[in-house]
């Protein structure tokens, strides 16, 4: 699933395509994704200029004088910024028609979803749609430091990286990016949340600053299903220290990298490194 870096990597690639120009045409190919595509999406956008081109943990939002388009890629969605004529796919689902810039030609924001986990849904203007409601502060931000992380886990008998990974405590660090600041700051992902002590979260916080903004800085890491807008791999997975690297010799100590199933996603660790 493509995590905060990706979709941070997809917003940059496709907001200066898009930032002060106005929709055209909307075509939905089909009425639904993850959940059914609100009949605003396609009467109320086009003609509208597109304001800001924005993030909110996973979600992008497209926003509007009159509302937001809410997008989300899920396990395996991709957003495109192609000629009209680009040649369709069978999981092309949505064109979001772009006006031309002088001396150019309209292009479409297109969506293609393979798996249909994504969304496209509808936010109205000074409100907040319930998918983001709840939401933690987002990681790279002064919100989140490790005072907030060590507050937010007393008492709490859940494993850090589950605790971690609650988009209630922060947004967007996922299953690669936990996996690889827990490695960075030296704490096992099955320690209790309520039992790591404030200078470890501390250190968790200033890593998965770190990590975060490198990995955006590098493009994000390339899962099997995500793709750069511009089609290019990002290049951070060559860089990643545990995940993935199972029986491998740890970079830092030589230990074999162990895996675990935690919340039903994998988990991998250093037994010397991590306690």
């Amino acid at each position: 699933m493509p995590e905060l870096p990706e979709v941070e990597t997809t917003r940059r690639g496709i907001a200066p395509h898009l930032v002060g120009r106005r929709i055209g045409a909307v075509t939905l190919r089909r009425p639904d994704l993850r959940w059914p595509i609100p009949a605003e999406v396609a009467r109320l956008l086009p003609g509208q200029m597109i304001e800001s081109v924005e993030r909110r943990a996973k979600y992008l939002l497209l926003r509007t004088e009159i509302g937001s388009a809410l997008l989300h890629l899920g396990m395996s969605g991709v957003l495109r910024v192609l000629p009209p004529d680009a040649p369709l796919g069978p999981h092309d689902h949505v064109d979001i028609g772009i006006a031309a810039e002088t001396g150019r030609a309209e292009r479409v924001l297109r969506f293609t979803d393979p798996r249909r986990f994504g969304c496209l849904l509808w936010q109205w203007p000074g409100e907040t749609h319930p998918l983001l409601a709840a939401l933690g502060p987002e990681p790279l931000t002064d919100a989140f430091d490790g005072d907030l992380l060590w507050h937010a886990s007393r008492g709490r008998k859940v494993a850090v990286k589950l605790f971690l990974m609650d988009n209630a405590v922060v947004v967007g660090v996922g299953n690669i990016y936990a996996s690889e600041a827990l490695f960075a700051a030296g704490i096992h992902p099955r320690t209790p949340a309520g039992k790591v002590s404030r200078a470890r979260y501390a250190r968790l916080a200033v890593e998965v600053k770190r990590i975060l903004a490198w990995a955006i800085e590098r493009g994000g890491t390339t899962l099997r299903d995500f793709l750069n807008p511009d089609g290019a791999p990002g290049y951070f997975f060559r860089e990643l220290n545990v995940y993935g690297r199972a029986g491998e010799p740890c970079r830092t100590c030589a230990a074999p990298v162990r895996q675990a199933v935690l919340g039903q996603r994998s988990t991998f660790w250093c037994p010397h490194c991590q306690h």
